[in-house]
């Protein structure tokens, strides 16, 4: 049964100990409610096809049914692998335009700061200074800072590297006022201290979109995504000279690719690119200096 094969696949990458299996199980799930009591061996392009449609019908994107095909493609993969299914069925892929192209100029990031509650507003300009993921941020635990050493030590993260980022300037700044702001009480008014660096009451902030939305509104700077920050971290760095394998090992990107999908021009980078071709031509002689061939004298 297809259900089967998706809870093979569930299995396989628990046991692989892959970070991203809550995301394949959101993935999966409009699959098997789709495909519920279907047998693997009647799974067809057709009614995959049909699957694709409906669930562009009801407004899904096509990267989002990229990634529930693909789920899917992959159970299949696996069960042949071993040896318990043979013919797999082409799956269409649907084109994707999701080009990342948000990023936040200075003022406008600082207006959109100053409308978020705490923490919410330490953990948005820890992405703005560093380009860290959403994930790794709210995870962040004391246990990783040194504060004697300045420098913060990830053990782990989503593609599975660690990496050190050390503290100095605005961001050493922000993490003594996060050290200091440790201390919670429960609601039974007992005092605590926080393991995590961002917090509320002790807790991890779980879900921030309403709150990060309404801000945006406010600031007159909509459209914008918290990820947007790690796009403009990295457009940044590499703004300010900062060579591309330093920007890397701070935002932690492992692939050049993937970098460069976050370093996006602007139109007034494009301009001053212009501007700066322009003037070195404009410095390089306008006619070309011809050399007369003069004979020698014989005597």
């Amino acid at each position: 049964m297809v259900d089967e094969l998706l809870d093979n696949l569930v299995l396989h990458l628990k046991t692989k100990g892959t970070k991203s299996v809550k995301s394949y199980e959101f993935h999966i799930k409009p699959v098997r409610a789709y495909f519920a009591l279907t047998r693997a061996c009647d799974l067809t392009t057709m009614r995959i096809q049909q699957y694709i449609q409906t669930r562009l019908e009801v407004k899904r994107t096509p990267a989002t049914v990229n990634r529930e095909t693909g789920a899917l493609r992959q159970a299949l993969h696996l069960a042949r692998k071993q040896e318990r299914f043979g013919r797999i069925p082409h799956i269409p892929m649907l084109r994707e335009d999701n080009a990342r192209q948000g990023f936040f100029e200075r003022a406008e990031f600082e207006a959109v700061a100053s409308k978020l509650p705490a923490p919410v507003d330490d953990a948005a300009r820890f992405a703005y200074l560093t380009g860290w993921r959403r994930g790794e941020i709210v995870g962040l635990a004391w246990d990783c800072v040194d504060r004697a050493g300045a420098e913060i030590r990830l053990r782990t993260s989503k593609n599975g590297h660690g990496r050190v980022l050390p503290l100095s300037g605005e961001l050493a700044v922000l993490m003594e006022r996060r050290w200091e702001a440790r201390e919670f009480a429960t609601s039974q008014g007992v005092p605590g201290l926080s393991e995590l660096v961002f917090h509320r009451n002790g807790q991890p902030l779980v879900d921030f979109r309403r709150v990060w939305k309404a801000a945006c509104k406010e600031s007159n700077v909509t459209g914008r995504l918290f990820h947007d920050l790690r796009r403009t971290a990295v457009r940044d760095m590499v703004r300010a000279g900062v060579p591309q394998s330093v920007a890397m090992s701070i935002s932690g990107h492992r692939t050049m690719s993937m970098f460069m999908r976050y370093n996006i021009t602007s139109g007034e980078d494009q301009r001053e690119a212009l501007r700066r071709t322009e003037n070195y031509r404009k410095a390089q002689p306008a006619e070309r200096k011809v050399k007369t061939f003069q004979p020698s004298s014989l005597s």
